[in-house]
């Protein structure tokens, strides 16, 4: 692929699973009304693309070699289908993207980070769906304590809304403290400083959105879309109207995950008030970002 194509933000809509077939996949059902989370900060939008597979959408950036966002429509039959799927993919970078934009394997090795998805595993119907989420370009770097503890809780949480309402639209993404440069692997994967996943609930015509710190000891509240866009620069909904995305829908407790609920230490905190420092210095580190942008 000329690298002239990525920095157009050319769409490859191929399948992972039969890429010698090109099979031709649309992202569109995975959007609320076919329209895509806008990126709004235009540095952020340089040298991306969108790569489309059958169960998630995601939009690759060539500066973290990883996600911006990755999009997923949740209904209550492909939640029935993936509960009886088990888990036996392994990770794997994506032959989709040029060297320029991919992470590797080695990336991660020894990186003390666990490989974080976006859409996770357990929300697809079926182990060739399954098998798509395990590329790296659907990975960004979490701790253990994250993406094992809090994560897996926002995740569960999440599925059971949708299994409750029958279908949601969900986004989830990274998002990065310019004041931090820490970086793994000798592709230098930035580490972002918190992961975020919202919600869309065409039911109740309600959003919300999930934050956590990326950290060991890591802290998660609820927030507006509105103010997600403020902070990471992207509108995960941009065809829902400004009013809904200003206000919170009632949502579902996080739940302790098998790795929370044997780190009692971790777990009592998930849900603590984002007074920390470390949160509050990330929070002003991306608005001074948004600003300065």
């Amino acid at each position: 692929m000329r690298r002239a194509s990525v920095l157009a933000g050319l769409v490859l809509s191929f399948s992972l699973s039969s890429v010698a077939h090109a099979e031709v996949i649309s992202c569109a059902p995975q959007f609320p009304g076919g329209q895509p989370p806008a990126v709004v900060d235009e540095t952020l939008r340089s040298g991306t693309v969108m790569l489309c597979s059958h169960g998630y959408a995601v939009l690759e950036s060539e500066r973290t070699r990883g996600p911006l966002w990755a999009a997923e429509y949740l209904s209550e039959e492909n939640l029935e289908v993936a509960g009886s799927t088990p888990r036996r993919s392994s990770f794997y970078p994506d032959g989709r993207l040029p060297l320029t934009m991919r992470a590797e394997l080695y990336d991660y090795k020894s990186s003390g980070y666990d490989r974080g998805h976006m859409v996770p595993s357990g929300d697809e119907a079926g182990l060739s769906w399954q098998a798509e989420t395990f590329a790296l370009s659907n990975i960004v770097p979490q701790t253990a304590e994250l993406n094992r503890g809090a994560w897996a809780g926002v995740e569960s949480a999440v599925r059971g809304l949708a299994d409750r309402d029958g279908e949601l639209y969900v986004v989830t993404g990274p998002g990065y403290d310019p004041d931090d440069d820490q970086t793994i692997g000798p592709d230098h994967i930035p580490v972002p400083a918190l992961t975020w996943k919202a919600i869309y609930d065409p039911v109740s015509n309600g959003t919300g959105v999930y934050v956590c710190l990326n950290t060991t000891t890591p802290q998660c509240r609820v927030i507006s879309v509105a103010l997600l866009t403020e902070l990471v620069r992207i509108d995960p909904f941009p065809g829902v109207p400004a009013t809904e995305k200003s206000r919170v829908m009632a949502m579902p407790p996080i739940g302790d995950s098998p790795y929370a609920i044997e780190h009692d230490a971790s777990a009592r905190g998930l849900l603590r008030e984002w007074a920390a420092p470390k949160v509050q210095k990330a929070l002003r580190s991306l608005m001074k970002a948004m600003r300065d942008g």
